[in-house]
């Protein structure tokens, strides 16, 4: 059986929740392309995965946007290299980054005043490029 995919210290996917499928790749390769499927198609049922809690579910769905399906399936298509390892290991890689920034709830933002010296010297920049403004449109006296 294979080493559990880590995602955080407590939280590990097992491979066999993965599934690949290898297809043709377009892009480089020449005559190599029309025989060989190299790209990869990495799928993972999400919202049965029994590992990841639901908060982290949410936050992942949210993030993984159209890669993931009606049924709560993730799927990763990696096609950027002509070999079929590195693309598999490109693929794998997204995954784990995809569940890694699920797997952190984000910060609740405080909301903050601009101090008093930042709201002075925004007036003066104001006043200062005003006065610029102003000169531009005195016509000249022509004597």
């Amino acid at each position: 059986m294979a080493d559990p995919i880590v995602i955080t210290r407590s939280i590990s996917i097992d491979p066999g929740e993965i599934e690949e499928t290898f297809v043709r790749s377009a892009g480089p390769g020449g005559q190599n392309v029309n025989k060989v499927s190299s790209a990869v198609q990495l799928r993972f049922n999400l919202m049965a995965s029994p590992n990841i809690p639901e908060a982290m579910k949410r936050r992942v769905a949210t993030l993984a946007g159209r890669r993931l399906t009606k049924d709560g399936i993730l799927i990763i298509a990696a096609n950027s290299h002509r070999d079929q390892p590195m693309n598999r290991a490109d693929a794998l890689e997204r995954l784990v980054g995809l569940l890694v920034a699920g797997a952190y709830a984000p910060k609740a933002r405080v909301a903050t005043r601009p101090t008093l010296a930042s709201k002075q010297r925004r007036l003066e920049g104001k006043a200062i490029r005003s006065v610029t403004k102003r000169h531009r449109s005195v016509k000249p006296d022509v004597d």
